[in-house]
């Protein structure tokens, strides 16, 4: 089981860096838009997080609700809108700045937000 959530974590790392890194691609380019990578990495990213979720629920391990619905939320924004913004020439500035805020915030919400965890008082 530890080795199917490690898959799925390297995939799910794997679909955000193709998001993010489509994203970075164009921050000098004038017309931006919606790139290939960026579609497939984010559909990636969310289809793995989903199943992460699922093998972290069935193994034994605590799982912070707080922090996968907060993913959960971003992630399907971010999914929505880039598929919303797929077959166009060009998005605005303001969409594309999003897509990248949003996208780093769903990474440092994985990296920054820890588990709560109980603390055992010694007897």
């Amino acid at each position: 089981m530890e080795t199917l959530r490690l898959v799925l974590l390297f995939v799910h790392i794997l679909g955000f860096a193709a998001l993010i890194g489509g994203l970075l691609a164009q921050v000098r380019a004038e017309d931006k838009r919606v790139l290939g990578p960026m579609r497939d990495g984010i559909g990636t990213a969310f289809v793995s997080g989903l199943l992460l979720v699922g093998v972290l629920e069935a193994g034994d391990g605590d799982v912070d609700h707080v922090k996968i619905g907060i993913k959960f939320a971003v992630g399907l924004v971010l999914l929505v809108l880039v598929m919303a913004n797929m077959r166009k020439p060009s998005i605005p500035a303001g969409l594309y700045w999003g897509l990248l805020a949003l996208s780093v915030l769903n990474v440092a919400v994985a990296v920054f937000v820890s588990p709560t965890h109980v603390s055992e008082v010694p007897a």
